[in-house]
């Protein structure tokens, strides 16, 4: 398996990349190269760092960035020589089989959908995070890809989640909900309803309407929403589950008999902040464009990019794509 980073993407480029290549390298034998792409002089005084010299890593020079405030579609054509520009070619060559980046989200989802095209059925890409509940894990699309959607890219995106939840996570019949402000079928913008009706006549596993507090304590393996909701969902969690860990440790640590209890149940505690810590998770697959790329956390660390580079191992061998496309041909033949 090849893998393509995006070396110069994120808020610790290219440091926590390169940190999180060597990691990969050392820990995931089954990767017989990995492509480390930005600047060339940057990237080898960090490999210098790790006095790492492993044969499987080539790096691909490039001599500019992507900056967060920069428009995604309009970087894409200006900075033909980004290193999300240029690791995204390196998939489209095929000379690799995925490509990760934690850098500008937009320009990552421009770049993969405009050189790469979507699959066969698919109007836009969506970003599939990963949610973990009381039960399960959840499939939440998109996370942030597209903040304009319309109804019917967010049948796809319901389909493709679908597709994700069963191939990737295992479960044999995922139920959808759809993100709405009440569960009942009146409930929401004219939007939501729009997709409601959708989605009740699309043959789905259709839960129907599902609320915030439906995430954790009733979860579907499924939860659509658009991209703007999406995100806002995402990095709430992410926020709460980090102010619950800092409120744990401040509370736990206050007197003596707390700290003594605290030794006593560090194991749980350990194990609770690794089930919500988005660093295990390393990034989020775009589903529906015609290769695979994760999607990383902009400040993400060392880990958090080797974990990004273990889910496109994970995809590649998965091959989500042919199955996504099945399942939509196989939608629309029934329409």
């Amino acid at each position: 398996m090849k893998v393509a980073l995006d070396a110069m993407g994120g808020d610790y480029a290219p440091q926590n990349c390169v940190a999180g290549a060597v990691l990969a390298l050392r820990d995931f034998s089954q990767l017989e190269k990995l492509f480390l792409v930005g600047d060339e002089a940057r990237i080898r005084a960090e490999l210098d760092k790790h006095r790492c010299a492993d044969p499987r890593v080539e790096i691909v020079h490039t001599t500019q960035v992507v900056e967060m405030s920069e428009s995604a579609v309009e970087s894409v054509r200006r900075k033909k020589d980004s290193s999300i520009s240029r690791a995204v070619d390196l998939v489209k060559r095929r000379e690799a089989d995925a490509v990760v980046s934690a850098g500008h989200t937009g320009a990552a989802v421009a770049a993969t959908t405009i050189k790469l095209r979507t699959l066969e059925g698919v109007d836009r890409p969506g970003i599939a995070a990963l949610l973990p509940t009381e039960t399960n894990l959840t499939v939440l699309i998109d996370a942030g890809a597209n903040t304009d959607a319309r109804p019917e890219h967010m049948l796809q995106y319901a389909i493709m989640g679908a597709v994700f939840s069963r191939y990737v996570l295992g479960y044999a019949n995922p139920a959808i909900g759809l993100m709405s402000i009440g569960g009942e079928d009146i409930k929401g913008s004219e939007f939501t309803k729009d997709i409601f009706r959708l989605l009740r006549a699309s043959g789905l596993n259709f839960r129907g309407n599902i609320e915030g507090h439906d995430l954790f304590h009733n979860p579907v393996e499924v939860v659509l929403c658009d991209g703007f909701t999406g995100n806002v969902v995402l990095k709430s969690c992410e926020a709460t589950a980090e102010a619950v860990m800092h409120w744990l440790k401040s509370e736990l640590t206050r007197t003596p008999i707390r700290l003594a209890g605290a030794l006593m149940a560090k194991g749980a505690f350990k194990a609770i902040k690794k089930r919500t810590n988005y660093e295990e998770y390393g990034g989020s697959p775009l589903l529906g464009v015609n290769g695979i790329c994760i999607i990383a956390h902009g400040s993400s660390s060392a880990l958090a990019i080797k974990n990004a580079i273990r889910v496109a191992m994970e995809s590649i061998q998965t091959g989500i794509n042919p199955h996504i496309v099945e399942e939509l041909a196989a939608f629309y033949a029934r329409e």
